[in-house]
């Protein structure tokens, strides 16, 4: 036999490092231990087992050609041999040995080995507040308790839902619980927005208000206090600053932190944000390795250390992991935790900075904020899809994209290719001229994200002037707080009436296609803010105006096909 190589984990990372590194070493004796009876399952897919969309846990553990990875099938198939219900309880590194018991009977067992690799996940961060062990509290930390979840909601036990926490997992568990099963679901996030420092608010509020006209309740800007148990014993109510939620159900959302006990015990160097690797994903001794949700990762935009607990990235790791067990040199960049999700029938996605997240790392950082359309406009099936381009003004760097749309594959087209060029350190002109597949079934001749490239191009050459969306919301909010800006709408006049009437002097109009003969009319003592649906329009107003010494202007990017999409409470139909 080969190198005795025992991995500690045996859902993502795990997993795939052993089948990548028996591949490669076909000799190698290779041992994954893991506390728990399931194991290498989808993690990510446990909403929509929960939801319904996956009919059977089983789906979750089962390979592509249909074969349930457990036990038989890693050791069968693999030549990979996996112990379950046993726990690493602590690393020996000066004799190389693992120390494992049995989760069941307590037995205590040692296992030698050559290499050891650590891929021990992550686990749920649970809120310190009173009522937070109560029965009918879970974290999604499992597939233990979305099964337990599951029969509670196939049985009618579950009529009413709170969710703790806006992020991606806590949304995707509202939309289970509200979507196929009825239930009403409430979502309770501390911050002021939903997927807080990962999206900018204006997207956030897009999502937000989507979210509401299916039908789920979101409260921001608000943290849960308590949760209280009914005469039953099990949870009932949460309690906020501001109000309380009868509930059948409560998921703890909240995050989660990396599982790096065993290697801190160890004497590994570990940060609180994971396990510390090499770019070899080699831990502080160079025979042990470490991927998936447990360790620290690098930024490749910003540089900054942080914590990426995706499935996706955690395959790719433990890949790695086993080339360089197999003697085979291979490095990880990083990431960017590029997301996409599935909101009822919106998906929103992302990959790099936010805007805000830009800035706070030290960028010049603006966003070129379009909203295109997914496909070409003659197409029946056209729709607009906002997207953000977030850039560098000193480097023309591109640092990050989001995007807002339908449950289609076109934002995560965007997000893909932007991920790619990111990750390559790509700029505007990279985005500009990067070559997309053009059919009208699928894009416009110009690509969405050649058009973002393009907007933001024209801002970082001071062709394009504009005003941020906050900035624009808050004078709507109260026109006082800028008395000499004046909205220039260059809509059909149909579109602009209701506005005329509503705003009275702070709103005018002049027809796009007007502009050229009529631009006479306009005022110059005033700061106009020009409105069209998607931007590009008034851009080409703004150029225009420019050459002919009306120099005050400013666009509001991406147009009210934007801010339609939030909903605001002054818009005229409201």
């Amino acid at each position: 036999m080969g190198e005795k190589i025992v991995i500690v984990g045996a859902v993502a990372a795990g997993p795939k490092t052993a089948c990548r590194a028996k591949r490669l070493m076909p000799d190698a004796e290779i041992t994954i231990v893991d506390q728990d009876s399931l194991i290498s399952y989808g993690g990510c897919g446990i909403p929509y087992y929960v939801s319904g969309d996956v009919a059977d846990e089983d789906e979750l553990r089962k390979t592509s050609f249909h074969m349930t990875r457990n036990e038989d099938f890693f050791l069968r198939a693999k030549g990979v041999n996996v112990r379950t219900l046993t726990r690493a309880t602590a690393i020996n590194r000066k004799d190389k040995i693992l120390e494992v018991e049995n989760v069941t009977s307590g037995a205590k067992d040692s296992i030698p080995y050559d290499k050891l690799v650590i891929t021990t996940g992550s686990q749920p961060f649970v809120l310190p507040i009173p009522g937070a062990d109560l029965p009918g509290v879970y974290s999604i930390s499992d597939l233990h308790k979305a099964i337990e979840i599951k029969q509670q909601l196939a049985t009618g036990k579950i009529g009413k839902a709170v969710i703790i926490g806006g992020g991606a997992i806590g949304l995707e568990m509202a939309e289970a619980f509200a979507d196929l099963w009825g239930a009403e679901a409430s979502v309770i996030e501390f911050m002021p927005q939903l997927l807080p420092r990962i999206i900018d608010p204006w997207f956030s509020t897009m999502l937000e208000r989507h979210m509401e006209s299916m039908g789920v309740n979101i409260f921001t800007n608000e943290g849960a206090s308590e949760i209280i148990a009914g005469d039953d014993g099990r949870a009932c109510k949460v309690v906020t600053a501001n109000r309380t939620i009868e509930t059948d159900i409560v998921i703890m959302a909240t995050g989660v932190r990396p599982r790096s006990q065993l290697a801190e015990e160890a004497g590994l160097l570990v940060s609180p944000f994971g396990i510390v690797v090499n770019d070899r994903l080699q831990t502080s001794d160079p025979d042990i390795y470490s991927a998936g949700d447990c360790i620290e990762v690098t930024h490749m935009v910003s540089g900054q250390k942080f914590m990426a607990p995706l499935g996706s990235l955690a395959n790719r790791e433990g890949r790695i992991v086993g080339d360089n067990l197999a003697g085979i040199p291979s490095t990880y960049p990083g990431a960017m935790g590029s997301f996409i999700m599935k909101a009822l029938e919106r998906c929103i996605g992302a990959t790099g900075l936010s805007l805000e997240s830009a800035r706070a790392a030290g960028f010049d950082a603006d966003a070129a904020i379009t909203a295109p359309s997914d496909r070409a406009h003659f197409f029946p099936t056209e729709a607009k899809i906002p997207l953000q381009m977030v850039f560098d003004r000193r480097t023309r760097r591109v640092l990050g994209v989001q995007g807002f749309g339908p449950m289609t594959d076109a934002v995560l087209a965007r997000i893909d290719a932007a991920a790619a060029l990111i990750g390559k350190g790509g700029t505007i002109d990279d985005f500009s001229l990067c070559e997309m597949a053009y059919a009208p079934p699928f894009a416009t001749a110009l690509d969405a994200l050649n058009a973002a490239a393009n907007v933001a191009d024209n801002m970082q050459m001071n062709r394009q002037r504009n005003v941020s969306i906050p900035d624009f919301l808050a004078w709507m909010d109260d026109f006082s707080s800028q008395p000499d800006w004046l909205a220039l709408d260059i809509r059909h006049p149909a579109e602009v009436k209701p506005f005329m009437e509503k705003f009275g002097k702070a709103w005018s109009e002049l027809a796009y296609d007007n502009v050229r003969t009529q631009y006479d009319t306009l005022a110059t003592d005033k700061t106009l803010i020009i409105i069209c649906d998607a931007g590009t329009r008034s851009y080409e107003v703004q150029i225009f105006l420019d050459s002919v010494g009306i120099t005050n202007t400013l666009v509001l990017g991406g147009g009210f096909n934007v801010i339609t999409r939030m909903e605001p409470h002054w818009w005229p139909n409201k």
